[in-house]
């Protein structure tokens, strides 16, 4: 298959599961958080046919839609938000009757797609949710995809001032509670836009180990 077919070969999955899912993120999100979780998958999906990798669409799909519902008002809650929107993925799934099994990959897949490095290691899904959202946050790999496939999705699904518009969430769940985001990449936006921010660092235990105290 060219690079310049795959476009043509992505769909949205639309089973029942899929579409309440879909109705979920949608209703809950604000729409350039709905649209950046679709272009997620898309981009996700793209990257997983262009290298001919094995994986389930369907879960695929599932943890992509639902990997940022900890950054929404409904389901933001005391943990760092990949774990909040994990844990509400997880019950949602756990509802609708899906496998142990295949919630907790979908669990994985949205609590560790900010961890590069680690999220490669795991499930194909897993490590191509990391994928998608990396590529749509901050263009990781688009380079990867013909610039033409990249133009129709961004018509298809437009960005809408994501990149401000999620850097305001964000900002916005590290003022609220600062304790579930020590020691995160979050604490680094934190000292850089958030006036007084007062977060330790690991630098910081380390040179204060009392361990170290004679």
């Amino acid at each position: 298959m060219s690079r310049e077919a795959l476009f043509h070969e992505i769909s949205i999955p639309d089973s029942v599961l899929a579409q309440r899912a879909t109705r979920l993120v949608q209703e809950a999100s604000p729409q350039f958080l709905y649209h950046h979780c679709l272009r997620t998958f898309v981009f996700a999906d793209l990257i997983g046919q262009q290298q001919e990798m094995k994986y389930d669409r369907e879960l695929l799909y599932l943890s992509a839609i639902m990997h940022d519902l900890g950054l929404t008002e409904r389901f933001d809650g005391q943990q760092r938000y990949e774990v909040d929107g994990a844990d509400a993925a997880k019950s949602f799934l756990i509802e609708n009757h899906i496998s142990d099994e295949k919630a907790e990959l979908v669990w994985d897949a949205i609590a560790l797609h900010t961890s590069v490095g680690i999220a490669s290691r795991k499930q194909p899904e897993v490590a191509l949710v990391q994928v998608g959202a990396s590529m749509d946050v901050g263009g990781f790999r688009l380079q990867d995809l013909p610039r033409e496939t990249v133009e129709k999705v961004l018509a298809t699904y437009p960005r809408l001032n994501c990149g401000q518009a999620l850097l305001d969430l964000i900002l916005t769940q590290i003022k609220r509670k600062p304790q579930a985001i020590a020691f995160t990449w979050m604490s680094e936006i934190g000292r850089c836009h958030v006036h007084d921010f007062a977060c330790p660092t690991i630098a910081d235990l380390i040179q204060n180990n009392p361990l170290d105290r004679g």
